[in-house]
């Protein structure tokens, strides 16, 4: 991004904090001394947690739909039983026998749960496995985007088990990424007929069964398939295709120098030239081009991909294009090409996204790049998409972890990975990160790092912990602020932004509700979201702390949840209230802990 955009991306957060559209949370400022001896009760001793496997049918369910859990009930004690709760209330219990059981989900439409596996013997609980329920009509409401990048021949068991790993993670929609062949032309149809494979731009074999074969798969668990294109690409010759020397790209105006992608030969096959996307000629062969594929493959929208900022371009006649200001049209003219697909534009590095989010596209989607480097960066283009889509698309990032290190074999820092995640989940954002593999690269087919173990135990539960607190994480509210105090020292409380050393907390005001995050950066290495080095440390397990907030009514209730702790599982707190203080102690903190203040 050119500094003119980062310089209206930063003075649009200023203004954001301004008008107090966000501002976090953080130590009392306000005078009031909280007691220095409360009378705060002890809370209830936290359950003890075997996290075994646990898996459900779905990725997503409609309201009323039935869902099928599985795990090794072998493992389970005989008095074993499962609650379904919404939040911290149990809406439904059961005992658990045999190795799959079925739950009807509720209602209502756009809500989370959390079904947890428990046992109780002497006033002694043991929680054996939480899994999270996400019941929505429409996936793009809560997107929790995933891709595909490999489409050479696979077995049907090889893609089963690709989706089955997805499903796991709750992932509801799939960027088929590079599946197609030429940019304009992505689909080859020979006498009526799809071709059975053909070359993708860097010479890949791609088979028109393992697409077909995948986009069923994802349907079987409810998944939702997009397929992938720059909205402006042509291969070298297209103009013997049908497209047309007034539609391209220029780089002058004297009608010569077209605009391209440059890619070596070998491996590619051409470079990537570039068309006006606002030139209704285009938009037309280009939807012709989409129909052919709707018709031979069952996708459910388009995942429409650009370059960024390309500086100063032309039209054909000589005019000065800004490339910003044709997504939205061309949005408007796929979606008027085919009203009853979705669509999704990346707005690299937030390049063109304020049109984006005034348009019909369905939810918002930012590939993150320097100079948005730190958390505090990820949070603001969450915060900023918001503001551009008055608060009614979510926002989906593609932000590649450890990125130097994916130039060779190796592994993710787990820290670094769980911190993001912690900082994009708490800000209502999800992250495009997982596919046949995780991603560290823009080009999704790298698969150079691997997960290590402990992320492998870990990452289900920030996914759960994501779907389960859907309606506090991702569902309207505003940013406000409280007064949050640490009583014992053993919290280094700061407001948002983040900084390294402390523990950021980021408030949130939902219905009734006081959502308080706190964001473990005490003991980080760095500020850099991407860890490139991989350098970013684990933080240490602070236990008992004590805290004090400034009240804005009588408390309820208060509780807290965690994705590093008991499987997200929510946990009432005990706590004493003085006039407009309460205090009360946080069980645990490791990367990230929620907590829920609910008012009279």
């Amino acid at each position: 991004m050119r500094k003119r955009q980062m310089k209206q991306l930063k003075t649009l957060f200023l203004s954001l904090i301004l008008t107090g559209v966000f501002i976090g949370c953080g130590q009392s400022d306000d005078g009031i001394v909280p007691d220095p001896d409360p009378e705060i009760p002890a809370n209830p001793v936290t359950p003890g947690f075997l996290s075994l496997s646990i898996e459900t049918d779905m990725a997503a369910y409609n309201p009323g739909d039935e869902v099928t859990f599985a795990m090794d009930n072998s493992s389970l004690p005989s008095g074993a039983r499962v609650r379904y709760k919404h939040l911290d209330s149990v809406i439904e219990e059961a005992a658990v026998s045999g190795a799959t059981w079925k739950w009807q989900t509720p209602s209502t439409d756009f809500r989370g749960y959390i079904a947890e596996v428990y046992e109780k013997t002497n006033d002694t609980e043991t929680i054996y496995a939480t899994i999270g329920v996400d019941v929505s009509s429409d996936w793009t409401k809560f997107p929790r985007y995933g891709f595909l990048s490999k489409f050479h021949q696979l077995s049907n068991a090889e893609i089963e088990d690709v989706i089955a790993s997805l499903n796991r993670y709750h992932i509801n929609g799939l960027q088929f990424y590079d599946w197609h062949n030429k940019h304009h032309q992505p689909l080859p149809v020979i006498d009526g007929a799809p071709a059975a494979s053909w070359k993708d731009i860097i010479n890949r074999d791609i088979y028109f069964s393992t697409v077909e074969k995948y986009i069923a798969a994802a349907h079987s668990r409810n998944m939702k398939a997009m397929h992938y294109n720059l909205i402006y690409g042509a291969w070298k010759n297209a103009e013997a295709d049908g497209t047309k020397k007034e539609w391209y790209v220029y780089t002058d105006n004297t009608q010569t120098n077209r605009d391209f992608h440059p890619l070596p030969t070998p491996p590619f096959l051409s470079n990537i030239f570039l068309l006006d996307p606002s030139n209704s000629e285009w938009q037309q062969y280009l939807a012709n081009e989409n129909q052919k594929v709707y018709e031979h493959l069952n996708f459910d929208g388009f995942h429409m991909d650009q370059l960024g900022d390309r500086g100063n371009r032309y039209t054909y006649d000589g005019n000065s294009l800004n490339l910003a200001q044709t997504y939205q049209p061309f949005i408007e003219a796929m979606r008027t090409a085919n009203p009853d697909k979705e669509i999704v534009l990346n707005a690299v590095n937030q390049y063109g996204q304020q049109g984006i989010a005034q348009s019909s596209s369905d939810f918002l989607y930012t590939e993150v790049w320097s100079p948005n480097d730190s958390y505090n960066d990820l949070a603001n283009i969450i915060l900023v998409n918001n503001a551009y889509s008055n608060n009614s698309k979510n926002t989906v990032l593609a932000a590649y972890m450890n990125y130097e290190l994916a130039d060779n074999q190796g592994y993710f820092n787990t820290p670094a990975v769980l911190m993001t995640n912690a900082v994009i989940f708490a800000f209502g954002g999800a992250h495009l990160e997982l596919g046949e593999h995780m991603l560290g690269k823009e080009y999704f087919p790298n698969s150079n790092l691997a997960m290590k173990s402990d992320l492998q135990k870990a990452l289900p539960a920030y996914y759960d912990f994501m779907v389960a607190y859907q309606n506090l994480l991702r569902n309207g509210g505003s940013f406000n602020v409280v007064s949050v105090s640490s009583m014992d020292g053993k919290l280094p409380l700061a407001n948002w932004p983040a900084s390294q050393g402390s523990i950021a907390t980021v408030c949130r005001k939902v219905d009734d509700k006081q959502v308080v995050h706190f964001i473990n950066f005490k003991d980080s290495k760095t500020s850099n979201w991407r860890d490139n080095q991989g350098i970013q440390a684990v933080p240490a397990l602070v236990k008992d702390a004590q805290i004090s907030l400034t009240s804005a009514g009588t408390v309820k209730k208060i509780w807290t949840a965690s994705p590093d702790m008991i499987g997200g599982a929510s946990r009432s707190l005990n706590f004493d209230q003085s006039g407009n203080q309460v205090a009360f102690t946080l069980p645990e903190l490791k990367y990230w802990s929620m907590v829920v203040v609910e008012y009279e």
